[in-house]
């Protein structure tokens, strides 16, 4: 056999006396449990899971695996892709399982068991529904617990898979089959963010082509409208800034935007950062004056998508901030800085993290070093380490030994900085 041979799954298939066949049996069991529709994994297909030939199972298997074994795929031999083998999958991860089952569980889903002799085909219902909705929102908290990780990234790419997979083998009504489209650009579009927010642009390009797509064939506005407001974040990193104005006037453009004051506040404030990135003042103040009375017009209590429950006054006021930092104009950038931070919610601390690396780099603008060193050390080492945080702070380094190469507390900044993110 060759060297790549996983020695791991072969030892335990040879301490449980199972041959290829019967491991193939046994998880396509494990899969008709956990989703409902019996599998489909081949003998040959385990022979490829032994010779190497398959590194990183689909996300069915991987669980299937780990529910006959009771040991996750890095401890079977398998390794995620770009990543150590020792870390765990997101779905294999204690936190992740937790949230998928509590998600669940609110849900009311249940993973009924199908019987071997199950034909592949049935019919798509509310229940397979319900438990993608469970699996999006245990994404959801491990987001925004661990911020866009290359594992959660996979993830949401390996769900997206298994939405398509579903449309393409099974029936369904107009409206499942609709549900199901919009999942899977949710899924797509998580993806796309999570590739973003670790700064993993090219990655994050192909998802974008993918959520379009499927945005497209879902015909749901709200959905829609989220892919364009990523796409504009997405081409803004990509310094494109034509193009991504472009994308935020095609958010504004959705239909939703007419019906829910919200998603037209959120629309007219990322054209706010557009125009102030191209330097057109007077247009970001008039799309800020907008987008706030829109927000104010805003029902708290109407029923909305959950992925859009983080846009509240502290984002606006984020927004705000972001679009003063690119006119420079530093002292209404701390203004809503502190803001941001007076209304945002504790639990989002990768928010904070970054309003408040924007605001030491407004502080420094008004050349206040001391305050601006000040207000980065509020900001825990971990967070520093997130990778749009640190591309701020990279920035902040360079500009504060510029400004003042002599003050005590810059130099100490400097060698602290230098030792978290070594």
């Amino acid at each position: 056999m060759p060297e790549t041979r996983n020695e791991q799954l072969a030892a335990w298939m040879h301490a449980h006396k199972l041959s290829a066949e019967e491991l193939a049996d046994l998880v396509n069991d494990a899969i008709g449990t956990l989703t409902g529709t019996y599998g489909t994994v081949s003998k040959r297909h385990v022979f490829k899971l032994l010779n190497g030939q398959v590194r990183w199972p689909h996300s069915k298997l991987r669980m299937a695996l780990q529910t006959i074994t009771g040991h996750t795929a890095p401890e079977l031999g398998f390794t995620p892709r770009g990543k150590n083998p020792q870390s765990p999958a997101p779905e294999e991860d204690p936190v992740y399982r937790r949230a998928f089952l509590a998600a669940a569980t609110a849900a009311g889903v249940s993973l009924p068991k199908s019987p071997a002799g199950e034909p592949r085909r049935h019919r798509l219902s509310s229940n397979d529904v319900e438990k993608l909705k469970a699996e999006l929102a245990a994404w959801t908290s491990a987001e925004n617990q661990y911020g866009g990780t290359p594992g959660l990234e996979q993830r949401a790419a390996d769900l997206t898979d298994e939405v398509i997979s579903l449309q393409q083998e099974h029936s369904a009504s107009t409206r499942i089959r609709s549900e199901l489209y919009i999942l899977g650009a949710a899924f797509s579009n998580s993806a796309m963010w999570a590739a973003i927010d670790g700064r993993r642009l090219d990655s994050a390009q192909i998802h974008l082509d993918r959520t379009i797509r499927l945005a497209g064939l879902s015909g749901d506005q709200g959905t829609q409208f989220r892919v364009w407001n990523h796409g504009s974040i997405l081409f803004q990193h990509l310094k494109r800034p034509t193009d991504a104005l472009a994308a935020a006037q095609r958010a504004q453009a959705s239909a939703i935007t007419r019906r829910d004051p919200l998603f037209a506040s959120l629309a007219l404030a990322r054209l706010a950062v557009n125009h102030a990135e191209l330097g057109d003042a007077r247009n970001t103040m008039r799309y800020l004056d907008l987008a706030q009375k829109a927000l104010d017009r805003a029902d708290p209590h109407r029923h909305r998508p959950t992925w859009i429950e983080f846009y509240d006054q502290a984002e606006l006021d984020h927004l705000a901030m972001l679009a003063h930092v690119h006119l420079r104009h530093w002292p209404d950038a701390e203004k809503h800085a502190h803001r941001s931070l007076a209304y945002l919610r504790p639990d989002l601390k990768r928010n904070s993290a970054l309003v408040r690396a924007h605001l030491a780099v407004a502080q420094l603008g008004q050349n206040e070093p001391e305050q601006a060193v000040a207000t980065v050390q509020d900001i825990s080492d971990e967070l520093v380490r997130h990778a749009r945080v640190r591309k701020l702070l990279d920035r902040f380094s360079q500009q504060v030994t510029t400004l003042d190469p002599h003050n005590s507390e810059a130099r100490d900044w400097q060698a602290h900085y230098r030792t978290v993110v070594a």
